[in-house]
């Protein structure tokens, strides 16, 4: 059996009522510390329903009295909302509004990862289109006979990071070189952009002071792919 350890927690009033309620109203658990595991751990981990304060409730209601008053447009069924909180009904929201009530968030390896796949793309293509053309083709030579472009990733294996990549792009408007492209790939891309990004952080730190990528870095950078 591993080893435990004696974990102490300082919950405020409104919480400790709202667990001791919770544990008697549905007899699952024998404690409080039994009642924070099941109630808070499991209900909040996994998303399945949502706390709300007095003070949230009043304020929502609020809000609500004012869209409803001002005719303002809204994506969110106001009415539907006051009703679950009306009734209790803290699991409906979840259930009905899933792309706002859920668990997932980008991981920070994720994000900066494609940020410096967009960043050395970004160096590349911009440099590409100031070569003179006996200098593209030695590019395109190096490149199987093809002018290197940034080409998204996997949107089966790599959704993530192509998601990121769009709202980094469409939603933040940054490295505006690559808005309105697929950024689906439909084949696996991050091993290799992963790659290019390391070979080209060394070299990206030399530039800049009327320095700029040049044909052999490029294709350095294009080999590390492989």
């Amino acid at each position: 059996m591993g080893r435990t350890e004696r974990l102490e927690l300082r919950l405020d009033e409104d919480l400790l009522q709202r667990i001791d309620e919770w544990a008697e109203r549905t007899g699952q658990a024998s404690s409080r510390s039994d009642a924070v595991l099941v109630d808070l751990g499991l209900n909040t981990v996994t998303g399945k329903s949502i706390h709300l304060t007095a003070g949230d409730k009043l304020n929502f209601m609020l809000l609500r009295d004012l869209v409803k008053h001002l005719k303002v447009p809204t994506e969110t069924n106001v009415d539907f909302v006051a009703d679950a909180i009306y009734g209790g009904h803290y699991w409906a929201p979840t259930w009905d509004m899933q792309g706002l009530f859920h668990n997932y968030a980008d991981r920070p390896a994720d994000v900066a990862l494609v940020v410096d796949v967009l960043d050395t793309w970004d160096f590349i293509e911009a440099r590409l289109e100031k070569l003179s053309a006996e200098e593209l083709e030695k590019v395109k030579t190096a490149n199987y006979g093809y002018l290197p472009q940034f080409a998204g990733f996997d949107g089966n294996n790599e959704g993530e990071l192509m998601g990121i990549a769009r709202f980094l792009v469409e939603k933040m408007s940054r490295f505006s070189r690559f808005k309105g492209r697929d950024f689906n790939s439909h084949s696996p891309t991050a091993a290799r952009y992963r790659r290019m990004a390391a070979a080209f952080a060394p070299i990206r730190a030399s530039l800049g002071m009327g320095r700029t990528l040049s044909v052999e870095q490029i294709i350095e950078v294009l080999n590390a792919e492989r």
